[in-house]
């Protein structure tokens, strides 16, 4: 059984510097959830991992956070994926939360809920820190230029240490090939 990581703003769905507060604020990069079908065609469990600082921001609460994470789930589906599971740090970054990316405590409950071997999984992103919890973690990064992607490449002086690509369905058309 094959895992593979993904960030949730910036590359499944269009980072808000507002954050996502509503099921309606929730909209999906083009190609992004059927590259999540792909995955799940191809026997990949799907696991989305992110930050959600809002909740500690007071924008929104855990039943809304839920709702939105609902939509994700569903749309999914309707494409012909599957998330496997989802992972979130509430913790506001001033908080030195140990879950929060890109420190490793929200890796850990998934390498322990699933006896994951990190070396042999795909973490997707768009930011410095996803780039930092998968070198932490021991995970093979991925970079998308959607979200904070751009950014995040401007971000390293000289070669960029991992490849990077357009979006989620380049990303995952690599993994696909790398198998």
């Amino acid at each position: 059984m094959s895992f593979i990581i993904l960030d949730r703003d910036g590359v499944i769905n269009f980072e808000s510097v507002d954050y996502i507060k509503s099921p309606e604020e929730l909209h999906f990069i083009p190609g992004s959830l059927e590259a999540i079908a792909a995955l799940h065609q191809a026997s990949y469990q799907v696991i989305v991992a992110t930050n959600q600082s809002g909740i500690a921001r007071g924008l929104y609460d855990f039943a809304m956070l839920e709702k939105i994470h609902a939509k994700l789930f569903q749309a999914a589906e309707a494409a012909g994926g599957k998330i496997t599971d989802l992972f979130f740090c509430p913790h506001h970054p001033k908080e030195g939360c140990p879950c929060r990316k890109p420190k490793p405590g929200m890796f850990n409950q998934i390498r322990e809920k699933y006896a994951l071997h990190f070396g042999e999984v795909y973490f997707i992103g768009d930011s410095v820190c996803d780039m930092k919890t998968a070198e932490v973690v021991g995970c093979k990064p991925l970079l998308v230029l959607t979200g904070n992607g751009q950014k995040t490449l401007a971000a390293y002086s000289g070669e960029f240490p991992a490849p990077y690509f357009p979006d989620l369905k380049q990303a995952v058309e690599y993994v696909l090939n790398d198998k």
